[in-house]
């Protein structure tokens, strides 16, 4: 069946059904605070590594003061602050290869891991036999161990590595410094020179380095088992895993009860905002939002190699579809900003799941459907993403009213959320799933052509039609095996 738009796909149109009318800006305004954005994003960048919510605004609170106490020129506080927040940028990098070479959840084996210490051997072995396989036979665990520990030290290091190096990448393509770039490389170095990636030693390694790696490990014991266990843990890897000058700044404000209360308080982005130099204040204007959307796109897309270029792709073909309703330039560029952070909320969803090469159960498959919900509610911790956030949070929403997570139907799906949605599935129809084949696009548009006007809304599936023909747009399945192929050569 082929449907067709109403009206002219060239030039301004009236929405048939005035959804159109609300096809305005998803931004609402056009500069924000470089550091509202990325603290508020930074939470997507927590349950990666499966920790708590605001963890990495905690670790830039806890990182900030001891670059207070050391009294840090401006310059270096303010690249200290954006590696703080951003730390984790390549964590999820490695999710697959941990995952598949322990058999195991990667956000609780990533959280677990930074609760002992991996650089005792009885330790790290012992963490391996707790964690992989999970609910495995004895011999399914002992041939998991064996493959772990066949990897050795290389295999952790590389791991580490992955995500350094990729986290320094992104800052660099976010324009960052090239201080916040060398910190989050040397993120997981350690003081003694037992780290990763490139086992630096003491003073070769950063000082903003030094300090995010004292930060997140504090943050992760006080989280976990409070104030006085994050300082013994300091206290017991000093001149070992930490710089002994930058515990005895972390000790010397131990007992700062307002501090300390602060990092559970319920505002983390307005005392981050505080933290932020003045004087070197970033500004997020339209350029920048694009590189914001564009770095966290890359983030999601690197979890699973089955997704590999998904948001990118989305957000091109949501573009287009805009374009044959003569949607204004400026809609169309927060269509491809939403079509690049839509999936944001995937990085709550283990890559046990994601990478099944088996069809998920419905247990299952009730985890992948909480990542609509998750984008929403990450997304909208940024003011002025309000509406954006809805857009990502809805693009599996069907007209029936029976899509998810918000069961809306009809006129209580955006427009803009109809062109995303269509971009969506036509993107991942064209994929390949580790269950399935990718499918031809006319194997999609009579799947699609069925349900239109009861899934997705027509005039968008016509507009993909038109846009289709006028162009070739090639299937990323190339890109997802090579992309499985790097996996494979790593492991």
């Amino acid at each position: 069946m082929n449907v067709t738009l109403s009206h002219p796909v060239s030039g301004p149109t009236t929405y048939t059904n005035n959804a159109a009318a609300n096809s305005g800006r998803l931004v609402s305004a056009p500069i924000v605070r470089f550091s509202e954005i990325i603290s508020a994003l930074s939470v997507a960048l927590d349950i990666t590594q499966g920790h708590p919510k605001g963890h990495c605004m905690r670790s830039c609170l806890i990182g900030m003061r001891i670059s207070e106490a050391l009294k840090l020129p401006t310059a270096d506080r303010s690249a200290l602050f954006y590696a703080l927040l951003l730390k984790d940028l390549g964590c999820s990098s490695n999710a697959a290869k941990m995952a598949h070479l322990f058999g195991a959840d990667d956000q609780q084996l990533k959280h677990s891991m930074r609760l002992i210490d991996f650089t005792s051997p009885i330790q790290a072995l012992t963490h391996c036999w707790k964690n992989c396989a999970p609910g495995g036979s004895t011999i399914e665990k002992l041939m998991t161990m064996a493959a772990i520990v066949r990897s050795g030290a290389e295999g952790g290091r590389k791991i580490s590595e992955i995500r350094c190096e990729r986290g320094a990448e992104i800052a660099r393509m976010l324009q960052l410094s090239e201080s916040t770039a060398r910190a989050i490389l040397d993120l997981d170095e350690l003081w003694n020179g037992g780290g990763s990636p490139c086992r630096l030693k003491g003073t070769d390694i950063s000082l903003l380095g030094r300090i995010c790696g004292l930060a997140q490990n504090v943050e992760v014991f006080f989280t976990a088992y409070g104030l006085n266990a994050a300082c013994d843990m300091a206290r017991q890897r000093r001149g070992k895993w930490f710089d002994p000058q930058l515990v005895d700044a972390l000790l010397g404000f131990q007992h700062e009860a307002e501090f300390w209360n602060r990092l559970n308080g319920p505002d983390l982005v307005a005392d981050i905002s505080r933290w932020e130099p003045e004087d070197a204040m970033l500004l997020a204007d339209d350029d920048c939002l694009d590189r914001i959307s564009e770095a966290f796109a890359r983030v999601v897309d690197a979890k699973s190699p089955w997704t590999f270029l998904h948001s990118s792709r989305v957000a091109e073909i949501a573009v287009g579809i805009s374009s044959q309703f003569g949607c204004s330039l400026g809609f169309q560029q927060d269509m491809r900003r939403v079509g690049l952070l839509h999936d944001i909320g995937k990085l709550g969803v283990s890559n046990l799941i994601l990478d099944k090469p088996g069809k998920p159960t419905e247990e299952e498959y009730a985890q992948i459907r909480k990542h609509a919900e998750y984008s929403q509610l990450i997304l909208s911790q940024v003011q002025s993403f309000q509406q954006l956030a809805e857009v990502a949070g809805g693009h599996h929403e069907r007209l029936d009213g029976h899509g998810y997570h918000r069961s809306l139907a009809g006129n209580e799906i955006p427009f803009a959320t109809r062109i995303l949605t269509v971009a969506d599935i036509y993107e991942a129809m064209t994929a390949k799933r580790p269950y399935r084949e990718a499918m031809e696009w006319e194997q999609v548009l009579q799947i699609l052509s069925k349900d239109a006007g009861k899934g997705v809304d027509p005039e968008c599936l016509e507009a993909l039609r038109i846009w289709l023909e006028k162009r070739q747009f090639e299937s990323r399945v190339e890109s997802q095996l090579e992309a499985i192929d790097r996996l494979v050569a790593e492991l």
